[in-house]
């Protein structure tokens, strides 16, 4: 039976998949940057960006430590917590460290931006406080892509941002999202955003299929007209592109989330020959099916 904890959330909320048995505090609401052409999350007024009253979320933290027993893990949401000042993310990982002691990981997701003005050594205090994984939503790896798609961010402003996140000892998760470059920019996306993960070497890859609830407007009007999206067909060979050009040494890398149409999991680049064939048969038959590699 499902225990709901004593958080008022803002709906509605996100989260990766892998945090699906997380205990979500809310520390802030929606999304600072939130320009994206292709992101629906924080589109309702309701989810206008704001950091959630501290007082609040120190209650709810010490509501969750009388109420809940055993909590293993910790996502700080929403899509911004990693907007939120240093000191005030050294409070909020004392209290959970204080008030939920069997915690063992927190994690949140993170915009490159907001880790410019942090630096190593305090990125290093939050991870000694229990914060040791960021996901990261680079999406592409290609500055024409990053730009039309009005993300604010660049390969090397993402890449210094993992750059980071590592030497501070803390693990990255890193999104590309399959097709976000169209037909016209599917192979340098593909590419760049191969290179991009590369250098950074992060701990975990994943990837989704570029879709929308909303329709696709604001993503062809970012393109200047120009954006025809990629058929089932076209996916799978800008993914053979993408995991073929990848040189990985250990990164764990996932696509099935609920959009893929070819559901792969393994390591790479332990893997990267199996995946590939994966994919290469999805090629020739035209149809997505279940790849599950060894972990």
């Amino acid at each position: 039976m499902y225990i709901y904890p004593p958080v008022q959330y803002i709906e509605p909320l996100f989260r990766p998949p892998s945090e699906a048995s997380s205990l979500i505090l809310q520390v802030t609401n929606g999304c600072s940057w939130n320009n994206c052409t292709f992101c629906e999350m924080y589109t309702e007024p309701q989810k206008k960006f704001r950091p959630k009253d501290e007082r609040q979320v120190l209650e709810e933290i010490r509501a969750c430590g009388a109420q809940l027993a055993g909590v293993r893990r910790v996502f700080l949401a929403d899509g911004d917590a990693m907007a939120l000042s240093v000191r005030r993310l050294r409070t909020i990982l004392r209290a959970i460290r204080e008030h939920l002691p069997s915690v063992s990981r927190v994690s949140a997701y993170c915009l490159p931006r907001n880790l410019r003005k942090k630096s190593v050594e305090e990125l290093q205090e939050l991870r000694e406080l229990g914060l040791s994984l960021l996901y990261v939503g680079a999406e592409s790896g290609d500055d024409l892509v990053l730009e039309k798609i009005q993300k604010g961010e660049s390969y090397q402003s993402t890449l210094d941002a993992l750059l980071k996140i590592k030497a501070a000892g803390m693990k990255s998760s890193v999104m590309i999202i399959n097709g976000m470059g169209g037909a016209r920019y599917s192979e340098q996306h593909a590419l760049n955003s191969a290179r991009l993960v590369n250098e950074a070497q992060p701990d975990y890859l994943a990837t989704l299929v570029l879709f929308f609830r909303q329709g696709d407007r604001k993503v062809v009007e970012g393109f200047g007209g120009d954006f025809r999206m990629l058929d089932r067909l076209g996916l799978f060979r800008e993914m053979e592109l993408l995991i073929g050009r990848t040189e990985l040494e250990r990164t764990i890398f996932r696509s099935d989330h609920i959009s893929n149409h070819l559901v792969l999991k393994g390591v790479l680049g332990r893997d990267k020959p199996q995946l590939l064939d994966q994919i290469r048969q999805a090629i020739s038959t035209g149809d997505g099916q279940i790849a599950l590699c060894r972990e």
